[in-house]
C-alpha cells in the first residue's frame, strides 16, 4: 500500500511584480531571509525553515512557513506588507 504524502501549505512571494516586472535588487530574497538566519559551526549561513530564499522557474522567491505568523507576528506582518507595497506576486502552495 502506498504511503500517504504529507503536504504543507507554504506562502510563496515571487520576485516578480503583478505587472510582470522583475523585482530589484537581485539579492532581495537572501536579504529578507537573512532576518531569521544564523551561522553554523562551519561559519556558513543557515536559513530558518520559517523563511527561506529559493528559485522557482528561474524567479527568485521566498518561502514562508505559515507558523511564522504565530512565532514572529511582527516580522510576518512586515514581510507581507512589504510584498503588498511592492506589488509582488504572493501565493500559497502545497509542498511536501
Amino acid at each position: 500500500m502506498p504511503q500517504a504524502q504529507n503536504y504543507v501549505k507554504k506562502i510563496i512571494i515571487e520576485g516578480t511584480t503583478q505587472g510582470g516586472r522583475k523585482f530589484r535588487p537581485s539579492d532581495w530574497a537572501e536579504r529578507m531571509s537573512g532576518a531569521l538566519s544564523t551561522f553554523g559551526p562551519d561559519q556558513r549561513i543557515r536559513y530558518s525553515p520559517l523563511l527561506q530564499p529559493t528559485t522557482i522557474n528561474g524567479i527568485k522567491c521566498i518561502v514562508i512557513d505559515p507558523d511564522m505568523q504565530e512565532q514572529f507576528p511582527e516580522m510576518y506582518t512586515y514581510i507581507m506588507g512589504w510584498a503588498n507595497k511592492n506589488e509582488l506576486v504572493v501565493s500559497e502552495k502545497e509542498v511536501n
